[in-house]
């Protein structure tokens, strides 16, 4: 807070609301768009990192492989969003808590389900209960991360598997005929000509991925559409010493605005991507580079 706002009752205007965005659940607001956008960072290239797996094993030649492969990609898939989130965090903590409880007490003698209740002992807990605060909320970003890992990779491996098979087949065959394994195959025509296939595909998911990172509060994580709905509600000056009506429009407006700068930015970045995917490539969009490269060439 700024030196000059230890007295709200004093100020007016500009200062006034200088003064009021600079409390301190303003910077919780701020840490939230911080947290929204490393979200973002860790879980994109982790989904990524998933999907490319579960297409790879989708198309496996092992059969245990290709239909674990492709039961990954169809159950999440399937699953409604909130509802995968829902269980599967609560199942993972669940897990983990167990794997703990079974190793560091193993003299317990009562039930761990006892009705709906979950009982560990109490070094078993993740985190444990003398934790300080930034190791419950570090946890808690940690399971975010993975399972919004673990959602957007079914999808991505979907549109990989798609732009897999997308490759021409020729191609494969004449790589096949010049002596290259199915690995070399893989790594220098497969993979290498499939981006121009899927960056359409995976370009829409990060757009997915973006609108649904107001998810974050359904894993006790405090996003920027809590702080938005929490701030902009109308405060008296009982509870707080910037009073103000209902503020909600406003501070989703805001919200608005950065979503579709984040998204306007994000269109420009993967139009880029793409373009330079599809240069020398045999698609429509690498024939169209090719054809603008000679009517800008000399006439």
């Amino acid at each position: 807070m700024l030196p000059a706002c230890t007295d709200p009752a004093t100020l007016e205007g500009l200062p006034w609301l200088l003064c009021y965005l600079t409390t301190g659940k303003h910077l919780s607001l701020y840490w939230a768009v911080g947290t929204v956008l490393l979200l973002l960072a860790i879980t994109a290239p982790a989904a990524m990192a998933f999907g490319f797996g579960g297409a790879v094993a989708a198309r496996s030649g092992v059969l245990p492989l290709r239909w674990l492969g492709k039961g990954y990609i169809a159950i999440v898939r399937g699953v409604p969003d909130i509802a995968f989130f829902l269980f599967f965090v609560i199942a993972l903590d669940q897990g983990i808590e167990y794997l703990r409880h079974r190793i560091k007490c193993p003299d317990w003698d009562q039930p761990v389900r006892q009705g709906s209740d979950f009982l560990v002992c109490d070094v078993a807990k993740m985190p444990l209960g003398n934790a300080p605060q930034w190791v419950h909320e570090t946890y808690g970003f940690a399971l975010a991360v993975l399972t919004f890992a673990i959602v957007f990779g079914a999808f991505a491996a979907n549109v990989l598997y798609g732009a897999m098979r997308a490759v021409p087949r020729a191609q494969v065959e004449t790589a096949e005929a010049y002596g290259m394994t199915r690995g070399q195959t893989f790594r220098r025509i497969v993979v290498p000509q499939m981006w121009t296939y899927a960056l359409p595909g995976l370009g829409n998911l990060w757009m997915i991925l973006i609108k649904a990172t107001p998810l974050l509060f359904l894993l006790g994580v405090e996003d920027i559409v809590y702080w938005a709905r929490e701030l902009g509600a109308a405060k008296t000056s009982r509870f707080t010493d910037y009073p103000h009506p209902d503020w909600r429009v406003w501070y989703f407006l805001a919200l608005l605005v950065f979503y579709l700068v984040f998204t306007r930015l994000s269109e420009i970045v993967l139009a880029r991507l793409s373009a330079r995917a599809s240069h020398g490539q045999a698609t429509a969009a690498g024939e169209r580079l090719r054809r603008a490269g000679a009517n800008a060439g000399p006439h």
